[in-house]
């Protein structure tokens, strides 16, 4: 028997705001999280606003990498917000599916000079605890007390909406009930932002407008811009929902996920074309029927055109009358956090009847074609059904879908 599954609750924690209403209203108002970094102007990020002293003790911090501090401030929310109690976790029927591309990035950082450059070559002996993939996850599983599986997905830029993905299945074949989903990441140390900047696919720093340095679908982009932050949801069988009176935000419907099999790194349009069409079969939809599509929209030169090439192929003519946006041109490319942040944007669109910008845009490229929503929400419209994709280096692409409950 396959179960209707909703979305109960909401968490985020982002560049542009640190709860799911100041997160929407800054997206919906084009307010950018973006800006160059401490110390070195040449570089931007979208960086969290976050004083970890405001919700955990210093005791906690010792083995709370940056992540797993978004991860249970962000899952603290969603968890309220659902109405949910320590009691209604701690039972097998309920689970934690997170994702995360780097983990504890930080800690790993912080272990690693703290080695090269001390001649004692101490690392701080909560090193592997703080910087392990899993977590995340494993504190959330200790915070709210949940027994059943605590899982993570460790697949780049699509860890959290695979998270998200699986955590769907889970609960709509009857496995659990409800599951505590979504990713975190935290990249932003001088390690990996060099790491990054090797491969040459950053954005250059607007020095006027710094926070407007990430311009996706547009001709004068010029690469990603690395964000932090984590995003969550609490995915529940609708009839548990409604035995509790939850408010529903949502209903999961479809997810799709496919691999290029082609390149570590360069995007194919056969892998995302699979993936889109996935999902609309699984949410039995058809293209006419999606209001949105909150893309994965990066700002890379090469990434934007495959993927408005995938969507053309996929919605065929109705892609033109597809509203398409990437919420990436305000709180940067959030890698592992990004699918859950990005589906929960999309989910809060359905409730607002808004559909978001894609910001900064300001040359039409011939190559990227469609409806990219430029520089302004349209507000008061029908979004019934919405998609969010997420694109990931190693070539894995997933793809939700939800609607209006």
């Amino acid at each position: 028997m396959k179960h209707r599954v909703v979305v109960t609750g909401l968490g985020v924690v982002s560049p542009v705001g640190l709860a799911p209403a100041d997160f929407y209203a800054n997206l919906a108002s084009g307010r950018s999280g973006i800006r160059s970094l401490p110390g070195d102007e040449t570089v931007v990020a979208g960086i969290v606003g976050f004083n970890a002293e405001d919700h955990f003790s210093k005791l906690e911090l010792i083995v709370l990498d940056r992540f797993s501090q978004f991860a249970l401030v962000a899952a603290g929310q969603a968890v309220a917000d659902a109405g949910l109690e320590r009691e209604d976790l701690s039972t097998p029927r309920v689970g934690v599916y997170f994702g995360s591309g780097m983990g504890g990035a930080n800690a790993i950082e912080a272990g690693y000079a703290g080695f090269f450059k001390n001649s004692s070559r101490r690392v701080p002996p909560s090193s592997v605890v703080a910087a392990m993939a899993n977590a995340a996850a494993a504190h959330l599983s200790i915070k709210l007390g949940i027994t059943g599986p605590v899982v993570t997905y460790s697949v780049a830029c699509a860890s959290s909406a695979i998270a998200i993905g699986e955590a769907f299945r889970s609960v709509r074949d009857g496995y659990l009930d409800i599951a505590i989903a979504g990713g975190s990441e935290s990249l932003l140390n001088p390690g990996s932002i060099a790491a990054w900047s090797a491969m040459k696919v950053l954005a250059q720093c607007d020095p006027a407008h710094p926070e407007a340095s990430c311009k996706p679908f547009s001709k004068d982009r010029s690469g990603l811009v690395l964000g932090e932050g984590a995003g969550v949801i609490v995915v529940e069988r609708l009839e548990h929902a409604v035995v509790r009176g939850r408010r529903i935000h949502a209903e999961i419907s479809g997810y799709g996920i496919a691999c290029d099999a082609n390149n570590i790194a360069k995007p194919s349009r056969r892998g995302q074309v699979a993936a889109l069409q996935s999902a609309l079969e699984d949410s039995g939809l058809s293209c006419a029927d999606i209001d949105y599509l909150n893309a994965h929209g990066t700002a890379t030169t090469v990434g934007d055109v495959v993927e408005t090439e995938a969507i053309k192929e996929v919605f065929g003519e109705v892609a033109y009358d597809l509203a398409v946006s990437s919420t990436k041109a305000l709180h940067g490319h959030l890698m592992g956090a990004a699918g859950a942040v990005e589906f929960i944007a999309s989910l809060m669109s359905i409730e607002n009847r808004t559909i978001l910008p894609t910001c900064h845009y300001s040359a039409k490229d011939p190559l990227c074609d469609l409806d990219y929503v430029p520089n302004v929400a349209r507000t008061n419209t029908n979004v019934e059904a919405v998609m969010s994709s997420s694109f990931a280096f190693g070539g894995t692409n997933a793809v939700l879908v939800a609607q209006r409950f």
